[in-house]
């Protein structure tokens, strides 16, 4: 009988022991999302005439990283959004394109490898309409084709609104990601691609 509560007195100490254990583990600062099918001013057709995009309405569209939210238009003069795209330009809330703070610049190499933001990392404002932080090294165009592809082994690297971190890959173009877009079939200005945001201030990713 005493050897049968010693046992029941032992087990009720690893219970304890494991709740304990259980309640300490620290939650993750990281967040991984996929966005799919973002609308970036996507058009209705083309000029018959020209063949010049018709239907948009040269606005962007504003995200912020933190929740995945995004950000109403009228809120374009805020410090809530981080990122805008509008077809292929792609704007962060700083400089010449709003009032926040945030800033950017493309990392070569690829996005699963990209475990801490280097310390000799030089991160952009939006200066001009010409020499934005992200510019257009995100992409490469075909002139035959007529198809954007965001470039292998580019990741774009962004310092938020609210000073915390995310890295993104731009996975593609066309609404529906499809793997070899037709110009004439598959909609462009369609933005698919993974992020991860890092809520607790550093600049790593693991």
């Amino acid at each position: 009988m005493k050897i049968f509560n010693v046992f029941l007195f032992l087990s009720f100490l690893f219970l304890i022991s494991c709740d304990k254990t259980e309640n300490n583990v620290d939650t993750s600062t990281l967040r991984t999302v996929t966005i799919k099918d973002l609308a970036a001013d996507p058009t209705t057709g083309f000029d018959p005439n020209n063949g010049m995009p018709i239907g948009d309405t040269k606005r962007f569209t504003f995200f912020r990283f933190s929740d995945s939210s995004i950000v109403a238009n009228t809120d374009s003069a805020t410090t809530k959004w981080d990122i805008g795209f509008r077809a292929s330009t792609i704007i962060v809330n700083s400089g010449i394109s709003g009032p926040g703070s945030a800033a950017a610049y493309v990392q070569t190499g690829l996005f699963s490898e990209l475990k801490e933001i280097p310390t000799d990392s030089i991160f952009k404002t939006d200066v001009s309409a010409s020499n934005l932080a992200v510019g257009k090294s995100w992409y490469t165009y075909n002139g035959q084709t007529m198809i954007f592809s965001p470039t292998p082994g580019k990741t774009l690297v962004v310092k938020c609104s609210d000073g915390k971190y995310a890295k993104i890959e731009l996975l593609s173009y066309y609404k529906g990601s499809p793997v070899a877009p037709d110009a004439f079939k598959d909609q462009a200005r369609y933005y698919t691609f993974r992020y991860v945001y890092q809520s607790n201030g550093s600049k790593k990713f693991e």
